[in-house]
């Protein structure tokens, strides 16, 4: 994981008056907070399931887990995308693992009740034994769904906020990337950490740590904490390109290609590497070559998954290839020194002579989510965990 700004909003307004304090170390620890986090926060949050092009032909599919929910977005015959609920309405055995393609009909392997790809149940073993079942009664139950900028969106909320009105500012900033238009460069993969999520994401909402904690970064790029942009509940930080070659190889080589290959892209988007994030977990990193997104998703206190998609036009210039090889391997080199940071910040939770210290302005977007988060959980300011969460 890269970088990047976070959330601005009229919501969520970074305190002035003095340096904020990060948040008590039992917050990222409570056997509770997971709960309370995902019926609070993520279950009314859009959270990206795939690209539509994961999904090229009709009975296609790719699932989301989050907590105890289970989505399967999948290709219907009319070319359209759908999601619902990865749960068989017989006995709620799940339906569908990973991704994959489904040969006619979505079928349940525990007992063989079996939809189509509008969810519509259209066959049940023995069914004379079922009385008066009514299959129309039966269909898989849909799942809020957007699709925005060619990505698959959903939401368990009833009513979900709007998606595209939190993007509308950064469309035409996004547009010469042509999203849409990309391909899956590999399929959606993801990693387990022994981080609490908000360990994560706290991370990734500050570039105070990248002078220290990514060497590689330093010497290639700008801090993005430089050219930063928000609203709607979205910020962009931007890196640019450094005149000066990197010590390093690997680096230097991705600097000298990247001009010259990124031919679809305006001049100055050939020397920007841009990191969006849309609170709570959601982050999109945008390069010349390729571009990803992340989500992180809390498994229990302590402990997180961080799922992962990496996306590109169709390009089979060799050069191509190689400036995406050259990305990836310095952002792998970026996610590591990310992982190790985060496991440090959580064993050093753990010690009871920690207390929580000051932010810096260059915080000032972690200091964002917690605001976020006590917006939802207004226990977490509390210098203890209280004996009952309202």
């Amino acid at each position: 994981m890269s970088p990047v700004a976070a959330v601005d909003s009229t919501s969520i307004v970074p305190p002035t008056a003095g340096a904020p304090r990060a948040l008590p170390a039992w917050v990222y620890s409570h056997p509770e907070m997971t709960r309370l986090e995902l019926e609070r926060i993520f279950r009314p949050s859009w959270q990206i399931v795939c690209h539509v092009n994961s999904l090229p032909k009709p009975g296609d599919f790719v699932t989301f887990d989050m907590g105890t929910d289970s989505v399967v977005a999948v290709r219907d015959r009319e070319g359209a995308v759908r999601a619902f609920h990865n749960v068989c309405r017989h006995r709620g055995a799940r339906l569908l693992d990973g991704h994959g393609h489904c040969a006619g009909t979505v079928l349940c392997p525990y007992h063989g009740w079996s939809y189509n790809y509008a969810g519509d149940l259209i066959g049940v073993p023995s069914r004379e034994t079922f009385p008066g079942l009514n299959r129309e009664d039966f269909g898989l139950k849909p799942v809020h769904l957007q699709v925005l900028m060619g990505f698959v969106f959903v939401c368990m909320a009833d009513d979900p906020p709007p998606l595209k009105e939190r993007w509308a500012p950064f469309l035409d900033e996004l547009a010469p990337y042509r999203f849409e238009d990309m391909v899956p460069l590999g399929p959606i993969t993801s990693a387990d950490w022994d981080v609490d999520w908000k360990v994560a994401m706290d991370n990734y909402l500050e570039s105070y740590h990248v002078p220290i904690g990514h060497p590689g970064l330093q010497r290639m790029f700008t801090p993005d904490y430089e050219d930063q942009r928000a609203a709607s509940d979205i910020a962009r930080g931007t890196s640019w390109l450094r005149e000066q070659p990197s010590s390093q190889w690997s680096e230097r080589f991705y600097q000298s290609l990247v001009e010259r290959t990124a031919t679809h892209l305006p001049d100055a988007y050939k020397r920007a590497w841009r990191f969006y994030s849309l609170l709570p977990n959601l982050g999109v990193d945008v390069y010349p070559e390729q571009m990803d997104f992340f989500q992180v998703l809390p498994l229990a206190p302590g402990k997180c998954r961080i799922r992962y998609g990496l996306f590109g036009l169709p390009d089979d210039r060799r050069e191509m290839r190689v400036l995406r090889a050259l990305g990836t391997r310095i952002n792998r080199s970026v996610n590591t020194e990310d992982h190790t940071l985060c496991l440090r910040v959580q064993r050093g939770l753990a010690s009871p002579s920690y207390t929580p210290g000051p932010l810096s302005s260059i915080e000032k977007w972690m200091a964002a989510f917690h605001s976020q988060l006590e917006a939802k959980i207004p226990e977490v300011r509390l210098p203890v965990a209280p004996a009952r969460f309202a």
